[in-house]
This record gives C-alpha cells, sequence and structure tokens, in this order.
C-alpha cells in the first residue's frame, strides 16, 4: 500500500533536508514534486490543490523560517494536513433497538461479500450476535460464497428466493425472533452503476431501516473509485466507506480522495484476503505510512494476535539449547498469522521501499523453501536431525521440491544456532536472570 507515493514523497523530503534553511522558492519547488507524486498517485486533482494550498500557507510562513530544522518541520506539516485530508475516523454505529442493520452496497467485483463476513467476524468477536443475509438472489454463486465463508467463522447465513427487499425485511424478522443483535446485509452487485440497481438497493434500504449503509469499494480503481462512491452517495446517503484491497494497491490515491471529495468517512480498510484481514480505518496512521514513518501500533497489533504460550515455550527451549526443528516450523506459522512480511516491514519506519519489496520477496521464498524442507521430515527426524542421513536427505529434498545442498545449508544453520545457545550455558550466562513473560 502506497510504496510508489511514499518512495517519491521521501526524495522530495530528502532533497529539502540537503539544503538546510529553505526559502519559499525551495518549499514552492518541493511541492511542485508532491503535487506530481500525489497525481501519479490517483489522488482526486481537487484534492491535491486544496492539500497544497494548505500545506503552502504554513510552509512558507514564520512556522518553517524559525524552525530549527525546516525540512522536518515541512514534514509535520505534510503529515498533519495528510491527516486532515484523510478525514476523521468513522466508527460504526451499534445504538438502537436490536436488531441493528447495516446494509453493505457496491459494485461486483469489489470485494462486497467478503467484506461482510469479515465484519460478521469482526463483531462476533465483539459479542454481538451475527446474522448475515445473502440479499442477493439472481446470482448463486454469491449466495454459496456467503454461506461458505459463514460456516469458516461460524456465523448463521439466511438466504431464500424472494425478491431482494422482501427477502432482507423477513431476514430482519427472523433475526428478532432469534435473538440477533447485528444483521449484515450483502445486496446485490453490477458491473457499472445503473438505475435498476439503485431503486432494488434503495427499496431494501426502505424496508429494512439501516443503522449503517456501508459502501465497499475497489482502492484499485483508483478516481473511478470516488466517481462510483459519489453515486452511491447521492442515491442512498452513505455513512461510511470500506476500502478494499489496499493490500494491492501501491499508489493508494482513492484512500487519500475519498473523504475529501464524498465528505462520507471511511470506517474500515480491507488489507488482504484472510477473515481477520479487516483494519479500523486510522488516519494518522494510514499517512504515517503514507510518509514512510511506518506504522508500530499496527505492528504491535498483529504481533498480539501471536500465540503468547507457544512463544514463550519456544523461548526457554531455545535458550536451553533443547529447540528442535518441530519448534522452528511452529514459530514460522505464528509469525505468519501476522500478515504477509511486506505488509509487517512496511509498518517499520523508514522500510516501506522498493528495494525492501525486493528483499522481502527473496525472504518470503527463503521462508517458504525452510517450511517445507522441514515439513517434509518426519516428527523424530525434527525432533532429532542428527539421524538425517543422505537417502533421508534426498526424501526430504524431493518432498519438498528443493536440493539436498538447501536441506544440508538449513541443518548446518540450525546446528549452528544450537551450539550456540549451548556455549551460552542457557539462563546461568544471562546473569541468572529467568526469561520475561510475554505478552501484557
Amino acid at each position: 500500500m502506497f510504496s510508489s507515493l511514499t518512495e517519491r514523497l521521501q526524495a522530495v523530503f530528502n532533497n529539502l533536508a540537503r539544503r538546510g534553511k529553505l526559502s519559499e522558492a525551495d518549499v514552492d519547488a518541493g511541492l511542485r514534486e508532491v503535487r506530481l507524486a500525489l497525481l501519479e498517485a490517483d489522488v482526486h486533482f481537487s484534492v491535491v490543490k486544496s492539500f497544497l494550498d494548505r500545506v503552502r500557507a504554513r510552509a512558507v510562513g514564520a512556522e518553517v523560517s524559525r524552525a530549527l530544522n525546516p525540512a522536518q518541520q515541512v514534514i509535520k506539516i505534510v503529515h498533519e494536513e495528510l491527516i486532515a485530508t484523510l478525514g476523521e475516523p468513522g466508527r460504526l454505529n451499534l445504538r438502537g433497538p436490536q436488531p441493528r442493520v447495516i446494509l453493505m452496497v457496491g459494485l461486483q467485483g469489489s470485494g462486497k461479500t467478503t467484506t461482510a463476513a469479515k465484519l460478521a467476524r469482526r463483531l462476533r468477536a465483539q459479542g454481538e450476535r451475527v446474522l448475515l443475509v445473502a440479499g442477493d438472489p439472481y446470482r448463486p454463486a454469491a449466495v454459496t460464497q456467503l454461506e461458505t465463508l459463514g460456516r469458516q467463522i461460524d456465523v448463521e447465513v439466511y438466504t431464500g428466493l424472494a425478491r431482494p427487499a422482501e427477502l432482507c425485511a423477513e431476514a430482519v424478522r427472523a433475526a428478532e425472533r432469534q435473538g440477533k443483535s447485528v444483521v449484515i446485509i450483502d445486496t446485490a452487485g453490477r458491473t457499472q452503476i445503473d438505475s435498476m440497481m439503485m431503486s432494488e438497493v434503495l427499496a431494501v434500504k426502505q424496508r429494512v431501516n439501516p443503522v449503517e449503509v456501508l459502501l465497499v469499494a475497489d482502492a484499485m480503481t483508483g478516481q473511478e473509485s470516488v466517481r462510483i462512491a459519489e453515486a452511491f452517495h447521492k442515491q442512498l446517503t452513505l455513512t461510511g466507506l470500506i476500502l478494499t484491497k489496499m493490500d494491492g494497491d501501491a499508489r493508494g490515491g482513492a484512500a487519500i480522495s475519498m473523504r475529501a471529495v464524498t465528505g462520507v468517512p471511511i470506517k474500515f480498510l480491507g488489507v488482504g484476503e484472510k477473515m481477520d484481514a479487516l483494519e479500523l480505518f486510522d488516519p494518522a496512521r494510514v499517512a504515517g505510512r503514507i510518509l514512510g514513518m511506518g506504522d508500530v501500533l499496527g505492528l504491535i497489533e498483529r504481533a498480539e494476535a501471536m500465540d503468547k504460550q507457544k512463544a514463550q515455550e519456544a523461548a526457554e527451549r531455545l535458550i536451553s539449547g533443547e529447540f528442535t526443528l518441530e519448534d522452528f516450523v511452529v514459530q514460522l506459522r505464528e509469525m505468519r498469522k501476522m500478515g504477509p512480511l511486506g505488509q509487517l516491514l512496511g509498518m517499520i519506519p523508514g522500510l516501506s521501499t522498493n528495494k525492501l519489496l525486493v528483499e522481502e520477496q527473496a525472504l518470503e521464498r527463503q521462508l517458504k523453501r525452510t517450511e517445507a524442507i522441514i515439513n517434509s521430515m518426519t516428527t523424530q527426524e525434527r525432533r532429532h536431525p542428527e539421524i538425517l542421513n543422505g537417502s533421508r536427505k534426498r526424501r526430504i529434498a524431493a518432498g519438498s521440491g528443493t536440493q539436498v545442498y538447501e536441506v544440508n545449508q538449513l541443518l548446518k544453520q540450525f546446528k549452528d544456532m544450537q551450539k550456540l545457545m549451548k556455549q551460552m550455558g542457557g539462563k546461568k550466562r544471562f546473569g541468572g536472570l529467568s526469561l520475561p513473560k510475554l505478552g501484557r
């Protein structure tokens, strides 16, 4: 997310930093480059103009001229104005009598059905009793997809053959009888906006009286997604936006433009295909990512998803010299729960660069090979790698799609690590201190 824009902006700021004291001409030259970077990132031209006008008004004043480090002050101004452009974070409205209805709308292919399930999973984890509604009876694949996702997250899915408005009204009545607290309706999408689509969704809205009308928009469509949001808002009066496929958009212009153009708050970002890949929208954290400042808070939140007990036990075995290949593969799987390496590294301040992306891809391939090699071993071989002879190594290489030398390389690295930890003598060589407990 934002990698191309981040690269361009960092180059601009590095150039300003080399100049020391900044003149008005220096600021204007830098802002011209920022303007080009934003436009190339598909940020709406009106948003770019308004944003740069505000930045310039502050950057050529006393706020910068009297600063000890003018370039850093300009970056601070850009960061603050970017947060203002992204807008205040929107939060779900779950007030009022139960069941509260959330209406999901959007074009076909925007990720609406998957996002409905992600939202259901999130609310269920917060203690809500959720019912998903397959409000697209015309497309059997949509119903089947939602039913499959519902089973994955253990949320009931209501289906039927009635017309959408009547089907959704029946679902809400069923939710009342079942004591559900939230109903999430996945409505029918089209490949483009048309009068039939809008009248149908409007009829559903009038029948179920939703507390939220959320547009699910594909961030990768750039300014087109902004136009789609404007059209839906005009007809339905949206209460919030969910931008999907943010993990695949190197430009990120839609996220910057959406709130400023439509006036509708962004509430969530879809950052992956997994059911937990739905983030609350936080403008300060998004602005930090755009400017290459990272997102340490987001990284911590992902780390908290790891199994603390497993991590603690593995750390203790590592220090005592009892760490096995079996423990190692468990730790690899726990790390993968945090998300793709590219996303994780991009959250570390100063590391969201294209060069890092190449290194990350090589590391990702290496980790996959390592996991494949260990998975091709028997339990006994993982626990006692010293029994691995030539024939066993050839079998493991064939089973993992690797070469014998790669198996040997992994075993040598693991043996060196074990040897190092044993030489350190466990806890006694650490001043007699016990390992700190992981977690809060």
